[in-house]
């Protein structure tokens, strides 16, 4: 009887951890509740390895999502519109980039603060940006750069 007892508890403890697992990442994956935020914009060459949901990291610390990214007709780069957190304030001359976590880590976005005094207003646009870098393509120019320098030495 004391063993049923154990087991009994023991998957009630695992249920209600798999509901509160549940509950959270329902919530957005953050512990924050509602937190007020603010919205602002970038546009990016290419936002390859980033879609709608991607994280918006400030030192490593995520403080806001991508809400939407759609092609620009006009300039044929990507338009984001990123969420932040009210409580980080970014200086006007700000800069944000598609950073990775690794060679197999996914990409996210990273917000690099800049050294003004004046901060970004809801709804402004965050104009230094840098795309996502293809490994690929960095590899393909490194190995092309390679037999062109072997051909010349020769």
């Amino acid at each position: 009887m004391a063993e049923n007892r154990a087991e009994v508890l023991a998957g009630a403890a695992v249920l209600a951890a798999a509901i509160g697992f549940l509950a959270w990442s329902l919530g957005g994956g953050t512990l924050s509740g509602g937190a007020e935020r603010y919205t602002l914009t970038a546009s990016f060459r290419s936002v390859e390895g980033i879609r709608t949901g991607s994280d918006v990291r400030l030192a490593g610390v995520k403080v806001g999502t991508i809400t939407a990214l759609t092609l620009n007709p006009e300039t044929f780069f990507a338009d984001a519109v990123i969420e932040v957190d009210a409580a980080v304030q970014l200086p006007t001359d700000s800069a944000i980039l598609i950073s990775s976590e690794g060679l197999l880590g996914g990409n996210f976005v990273e917000l690099v603060p800049g050294g003004a005094e004046e901060v970004l207003a809801p709804g402004d646009e965050i104009e230094d940006t840098q795309g996502s870098v293809s490994l690929l393509t960095l590899l393909m120019k490194w190995v092309g750069g390679g037999e062109g320098g072997a051909e010349a030495a020769q």
